[in-house]
């Protein structure tokens, strides 16, 4: 049984590119109507589902990953009303979407198996993916004179990396076993 992309999907190399994209809006929708405490008010909100883009790159592969974080981010600025073109396309955009490419890129379970270890793994790989992410999106925010850079570290960190750190090591084995069940699961890394 062949485990290429294409083999799983009946041929279609889209497959993977399409389900990324969903899961972008998904998580852009998520982010900006289903986060109830608002850490600053019209600023920063707690993103309880901020763990979705490095699940995502888990799944479905560091590309897969990497589209989420970056439309998710896209889509929630358009819907809280906070996109600003240079903050969000560029610094935001990417290093959001790098917390689904990197956590991916490292982690994959075809290749490992996810046990204690493994979720210990991940958990410090979305500390560090997300203290990069946080002080670059800091800085960008400092830069353009939205928020003062320390605040902004101490509110991102708490929005972010807290959900990614306790979300994605605790979902990955449930969602493994849900893919597994699909049949969908390691054919579709991208």
């Amino acid at each position: 049984m062949s485990t290429s992309p294409t083999a799983a999907t009946g041929g279609n190399p889209l497959y993977p590119i399409v389900l990324s994209l969903v899961a972008g809006v998904a998580t852009g929708v998520l982010w900006a109507y289903a986060n109830p405490i608002q850490l600053v008010p019209g600023v920063i909100q707690w993103r309880i589902f901020a763990f979705l883009p490095p699940l995502i790159g888990i799944l479905f592969g560091p590309k897969s990953g990497f589209i989420c974080g970056y439309v998710g981010s896209l889509v929630w600025s358009l819907l809280a009303g906070t996109f600003i073109p240079a903050h969000t396309l560029i610094i935001d955009g990417i290093m959001v979407g790098l917390t689904g490419y990197v956590v991916g890129l490292m982690i994959d379970p075809a290749k490992i198996a996810i046990d204690t270890t493994a979720l210990i793994k991940i958990a410090i790989i979305c500390l560090v993916v997300g203290l990069i992410m946080v002080v670059a999106v800091s800085a960008s925010l400092a830069y353009l004179g939205i928020f003062p850079f320390w605040w902004a570290v101490i509110y991102l960190g708490l929005s972010d990396i807290v959900p990614m750190l306790i979300g994605t090591p605790l979902l990955v084995k449930s969602a493994l076993k849900i893919l597994a069940g699909t049949g969908q699961q390691p054919a579709h890394r991208f």
